[in-house]
């Protein structure tokens, strides 16, 4: 029985290897059109709103990817949907740079599937398969999706530097199709149904708290999404440093991010998570207030490094709660949830390309993930 329970622990913390790396390139896929739309831009001849566009492109995508990861997981377990999603992020990758616009839009759209497929997959894996705090596991997870993220602005103004962001598109692709052949054997979950009687989905839709994690879900991913994406390209119109800077810009908002969730993995131990929650939404509804409110390069920058910190642990600490309050279930209703939390961050960042194009004012435009995160602070005051 010991040896049992130890084989058992000593393969958990493969997967939970295996997901934390693999989290790494989804970190910068997700963010990558941050950083590249001032370059897709200009490639393109893009205006704001059809910039917009790309990630309404992407996250509808990975919105259709997250309903079908739903499928699988219920189906097969979770090696299909983690396989799966990285191929087809390899794939959308591989060919984003290669031809016109038409193929760039269709290459975001098959790498925004490949998101969909493999983010609430490895999100709910770790939940369901780590012992201790969830929300810690949950954050040391995203932490690894951070350092994606900073990575992705960081390589992606080096590349544009030496004209080689071909070369950088092209290792990411390799590093997705060796993460896939290395992780196909390991003892991944499969389908599993509650031991304990399932929770009807008329009880589930009839709570409240059901509502508030959807509003959840819809809002913080979006406002995350929209912050990290448009920022770059608010610094590139900020005369000539601001143009040097656009690409590297997105680099400081989720290198803020990735230190405080790498921070969040230790402190949830001993933190409530809900002032955590209240704290984290009232300080980075006051950080993108100061990006409003800035105009010069060092206020935009410690307006990023507010509002990523902030950020940092909020997601985290919704996904555990989801796990905590449905358990098993949540595979079902994480379905619903992450495909909320892809609508999200197709929404809100068209909305304020859309806005910036509209007014002749890409400031206009980001006063909208202010007034999500304010609404995500004024949820948190209640207990629920």
């Amino acid at each position: 029985m010991v040896q049992s329970k130890n084989a058992d622990a000593a393969q958990n913390r493969r997967l939970i290897v295996a997901g934390q790396i693999a989290f790494l390139p989804t970190g910068i896929l997700t963010t990558m059109l941050g950083p590249m739309l001032p370059i897709l831009s200009a490639r393109w001849a893009l205006t704001d709103a059809q910039a917009g566009n790309l990630f309404l492109v992407q996250f509808l995508s990975q919105l259709a990817g997250v309903q079908l990861s739903g499928v699988i997981l219920a189906r097969l377990g979770f090696r299909s949907a983690f396989l799966s999603g990285l191929l087809l992020m390899a794939g959308g990758v591989s060919t984003l740079y290669l031809g016109p616009p038409w193929m760039g839009i269709a290459s975001v759209a098959v790498y925004g599937l490949g998101l969909g497929l493999f983010i609430p997959t490895d999100n709910l894996m770790i939940a369901e398969i780590s012992t201790g705090s969830r929300a810690a596991a949950v954050s040391l997870l995203n932490f690894f999706w951070g350092v994606g993220a900073v990575l992705c602005s960081l390589l992606v103004a080096w590349t544009q530097a030496h004209q080689l962001v071909p070369i950088f598109l092209g290792s990411v692709v390799l590093f997705l199709l060796l993460l896939a052949v290395t992780a196909r054997k390991l003892p991944f979950p499969g389908p599993r149904k509650s031991t304990d009687a399932p929770i009807p989905w008329r009880a589930i839709v009839s709570n409240p708290a059901t509502w508030l994690f959807a509003c959840v879900f819809f809002l913080y991913p979006g406002a995350e999404t929209a912050v990290g994406g448009w920022i770059g390209s608010y610094v590139s119109r900020m005369g000539s440093h601001g143009a040097s800077m656009g690409a590297m810009m997105p680099a400081f908002f989720w290198a803020a991010l990735t230190l405080g969730r790498g921070a969040g993995s230790l402190l949830l131990h001993r933190l409530p998570e809900r002032r955590v929650l209240q704290a984290g939404y009232g300080l980075a509804s006051v950080g993108i207030g100061l990006l409003l409110k800035s105009s010069t390069l060092p206020g935009v920058i410690a307006s990023a490094l507010i509002t990523g910190l902030s950020f940092a642990t909020v997601y985290p600490i919704t996904v555990a709660r989801l796990s905590h309050r449905f358990g098993v279930t949540a595979r079902s209703v994480g379905t619903v949830m992450f495909s909320i939390a892809a609508l999200g961050p197709a929404v809100l960042p068209w909305l304020v390309g859309a806005i910036s194009q509209s007014a002749g004012n890409l400031r206009a435009g980001l006063a909208v993930p202010f007034v999500a995160t304010v609404i995500l602070f004024l949820i948190h005051l209640r207990d629920w």
